[in-house]
C-alpha cells in the first residue's frame, strides 16, 4: 500500500472523527428556521457563553457570517476599514460591495496586524464627498499573515479609537480558538472589544461545516433576518450542530498539538537553503514558506504533490502549510523528509 497523502493545504480538509460521526448520528433535530432545533439552540447558547455575548447564530459558513455581520452593522454607501490581506478583502468574492453596498478601505498591516494610529488616520471625516466609516473589521488569527495572533493590547487600542468615533467593530475569528490556545486570553476576553464575532467549526475544530456568529440580542435578531435573505436558513441542521458541540468538548485543547507541529515544520524548513520561514511569525497552525530556489511556488507544490505531500500556493514565491486534526507527528516527519529529499 502506498503511504497516505499528507494534506497540509488547509485545516478545512479535516474529516469528522468516528466519535464525532456518532454524535451527529444521535443528534436530536428540529426545524431551525422556526427556531425549533434543540441541538442548534444548545450550540448557539454554548458559543455565546464562550464568547461572552448575549446570543449566537449558526451559519453554514464563515464567509456568510462575515457578510451578514457587515450588512447588519452598515448601510449602503459606507466604508469598512480592514487589513489589505484580510479574508473579507481577498476571498469573499467582493461580497461586501455586491451584497452590502459598501466599499472596503484596506490598510497595510504587518502580518495582518494594524496599529491604532493607522485606524485613526483612516476614519473618514464627516464630509460631503467621502464615504462615512461604518465598520472596523479585524481578523484573529490572521490567515495570510501566517496564523498571526493579534496582540490584545493593540485590539483594545483600536477599540478605543472605534468607541470615540462611534464605529462598531467586527472580528473575523475563523481561527479565534487557535489564538486563545496559543496565548493567555480566554475566547471571551479576545471577543470583548468587538460588537460581533464569529469562529469556524470546520477548521481546527474538525467539523464538516458550520460557523457561529455572536453579539447582542438585537444584532442577532437582525442577523437572523439577513441570514434568511442570504439563503442561510437551514432546517434539520442539528446533525451539524452536534458535531460543533462535540468539537467544543473534545477538540479545543488539542489545537496546541497543531501549533507544536507547525513550529516543528517551520524550524526544519528554515534550515533548507531553498526556502525561508519567518519563525517569529509562526504563532499557531499556519506556516508561510518563501521559495528561494530557482523555481516557482507552483513548481515546488507540484513536486511535493508527486511525492505525497499537498500544500497551498499563496503567491509566485510563497507556500502555505497548515497543520490540523488529521496531521500527526508521522505526517510532519514525512513532510520534512520529502522536503529534504527534494531540496536538501
Amino acid at each position: 500500500m502506498p503511504d497516505p497523502v499528507v494534506d497540509l493545504r488547509s485545516d478545512t480538509v479535516t474529516r469528522p472523527t468516528r466519535a464525532m460521526r456518532a454524535a451527529m448520528f444521535e443528534a436530536e433535530v428540529g426545524d431551525d428556521v422556526y427556531g425549533e432545533d434543540p441541538t442548534v439552540n444548545r450550540l448557539q447558547e454554548r458559543v455565546a457563553h464562550l464568547l461572552g455575548k448575549e446570543k449566537g447564530l449558526f451559519f453554514p459558513s464563515g464567509t456568510m457570517c462575515n457578510q451578514v455581520a457587515i450588512a447588519t452593522h452598515t448601510r449602503p454607501g459606507q466604508e469598512i476599514i480592514c487589513d489589505r490581506d484580510c479574508h473579507v478583502f481577498n476571498y469573499e468574492r467582493a461580497g461586501a460591495s455586491h451584497l452590502g453596498g459598501v466599499q472596503l478601505h484596506p490598510l497595510d498591516g504587518r502580518h495582518g496586524v494594524l496599529s491604532a494610529q493607522q485606524v485613526r488616520s483612516a476614519v473618514r471625516p464627516i464630509e460631503l464627498h467621502e464615504p462615512p466609516t461604518g465598520l472596523i473589521l479585524l481578523e484573529n488569527t490572521h490567515n495570510r499573515g501566517g496564523g498571526t495572533v493579534y496582540p490584545q493590547d493593540v485590539i483594545e487600542q483600536i477599540a478605543a479609537v472605534a468607541g470615540a468615533a462611534g464605529i462598531p467593530m467586527h472580528l473575523d475569528g475563523a481561527r479565534l480558538l487557535n489564538a486563545s490556545v496559543a496565548g493567555s486570553h480566554s475566547p471571551a476576553t479576545l471577543a470583548a472589544p468587538f460588537d460581533s464575532v464569529y469562529f469556524c467549526l470546520s477548521k481546527g475544530l474538525g467539523c464538516p461545516a458550520g460557523s457561529v456568529l455572536a453579539g447582542k440580542a438585537d444584532f442577532i435578531a437582525q442577523a437572523t433576518r439577513l441570514r434568511k435573505a442570504f439563503g442561510g436558513g437551514m432546517r434539520q441542521v442539528g446533525f451539524l450542530a452536534a458535531a460543533g458541540l462535540y468539537a467544543l468538548d473534545h477538540h479545543i485543547e488539542r489545537l496546541a498539538d497543531d501549533h507544536r507541529r507547525a513550529r516543528q515544520l517551520a524550524v526544519h524548513l528554515k534550515d533548507l537553503n531553498a526556502f525561508d520561514v519567518e519563525l517569529d511569525a509562526v504563532h499557531t497552525n499556519i506556516v508561510m514558506v518563501d521559495v528561494h530556489a530557482d523555481c516557482t511556488a507552483a513548481a515546488v507544490a507540484a513536486d511535493l504533490t508527486a511525492h505525497g505531500v499537498r500544500v497551498s500556493v499563496f503567491g509566485p514565491r510563497r507556500l502555505r502549510l497548515v497543520t490540523h486534526l488529521d496531521i500527526d507527528d508521522a505526517g510532519v516527519e514525512r513532510t520534512v523528509a520529502v522536503f529534504k529529499r527534494l531540496y536538501g
